[in-house]
């Protein structure tokens, strides 16, 4: 039988401070100054809001690399879908680090689409 391996003994812990994690609300004005800029005024067109999604995602991971906190990946996830006068609910789950790791979410609203996008930004240690 062999022993079980002894707990570490080094263990490195990050603790950032505030001005050196990514702000919420820095990520939130980015969204949501995305979403108005590339949405208003548009209609649902569900052949193009695949490609609509994916632009704007990149668009908003962009702009946050952009803020230039280093160590840091962002993930953005977005979401368009056509109003029709009905509730949707959404829900994520992550594993992740309080201390350093922060998200933002957006939404925006017309006569004929909505749209969710969020931002994850964690750290890469």
């Amino acid at each position: 039988m062999s022993a079980a391996a002894p707990p570490p003994t080094d263990q490195t812990i990050v603790k950032l401070t505030y001005r050196q994690k990514v702000p919420i609300s820095s990520m939130k004005e980015i969204i949501q100054e995305c979403l108005q800029d590339k949405l208003t005024g548009k209609q649902y067109e569900g052949e193009k809001c695949a490609e609509a999604a994916r632009l704007l995602s990149d668009t908003i991971r962009d702009r946050l690399k952009a803020l230039n906190y280093e160590r840091y990946k962002f993930a953005v996830q977005v979401i368009i879908g056509e109003r029709r006068d009905q509730g949707v609910r959404m829900g994520t789950r992550c594993f992740w680090d309080s201390n350093t790791d922060n998200q933002a979410s957006a939404t925006f609203f017309n006569d004929h689409i909505f749209a969710v996008a969020t931002a994850y930004a964690v750290y890469f240690y």
